[in-house]
């Protein structure tokens, strides 16, 4: 057999081998009387316990790019869960409605924590997870929910926001009331985060002695994680750009951030 062609062969097994091992299963799960609707990732290879991280979507909900972000943070080494916020697995498909399923959530706080951490048990509860090391990522409606999340004193051992407003929905961080750490990743042209709201959020957490870091993208707007806010934004005129550079920049901190946070000691 030529050796090229059994080469290819065989990086072709590892490939697949190594993408069969990461598996999604949706998951039903209640947050009281209403009915949520899930997706647990992880790497069926690693027998270990290991960190899970309960991804919160942007105000689409659960999208092509959510799955895929889960994925990837399976393929970490994580178990990722993919959170419903709005219950039975509902998504949407244009601004008015996304606007109107978010700011439901968004403006009842209790709701929002609840449906948090009705995720966040069902993930600590997955056989594959060790329950002390739970984390939590957001992107841009989700970004600000689990930074939220962090200011009421949910147990989280870190926190990373990408494209997240900062203005809270619930009370300012408090000395001692987060309980890990944060990691804010923002366009720094992303017309929707104002100067003033990325000044008022760091003196909240230098107030309240929070450990984070911000970083800011020059050159990046909103949803510059997503391969889909382009055409998105084309399609709704919204300032939404998917930015490949800035996205593996960004991923590449979350890795190290989350690497740091899970560190056995």
């Amino acid at each position: 057999m030529d050796k090229r062609f059994a080469g290819a062969l065989l990086a072709l097994a590892l490939t697949t081998s190594a993408s069969a091992a990461v598996k999604e299963e949706p998951v039903t799960y209640k947050d009281g009387d209403t009915t949520m609707k899930g997706f647990i990732v992880y790497d069926d290879a690693v027998k270990r316990k290991r960190p899970g991280i309960v991804v919160v979507p942007e105000w689409w909900g659960i999208t092509k790019h959510v799955h895929s972000e889960g994925r990837k943070m399976a393929a970490q080494g994580y178990t990722a869960f993919l959170a419903d916020m709005y219950g039975d697995g509902k998504t949407a498909d244009n601004p008015k409605d996304a606007g109107a399923l978010s700011g439901a959530v968004r403006k009842n706080p209790a709701v929002m924590e609840s449906r948090f951490n009705a995720a966040r048990t069902t993930l600590a509860k997955h056989a594959t997870v060790d329950a002390n090391r739970i984390g939590a990522v957001g992107y841009c409606f989700g970004g600000s929910v689990v930074l939220d999340m962090a200011r009421v004193g949910t147990d989280l051992k870190g926190v990373a926001a990408f494209h997240a407003q900062l203005t809270p929905a619930v009370p300012p961080a408090a000395p001692g009331k987060v309980k890990g750490k944060l990691l804010v990743q923002n366009g720094a042209d992303d017309p929707f985060i104002k100067p003033d709201t990325v000044e008022a959020f760091k003196k909240e957490m230098d107030a309240a002695k929070v450990e984070y870091r911000y970083i800011s993208y020059p050159g990046a707007v909103h949803a510059f994680t997503n391969p889909e806010a382009t055409e998105l934004g084309k399609k709704f005129n919204l300032p939404l750009r998917y930015d490949p550079k800035v996205d593996k920049e960004a991923k590449a901190e979350a890795s190290k951030f989350f690497a740091g946070v899970f560190a056995v000691k």
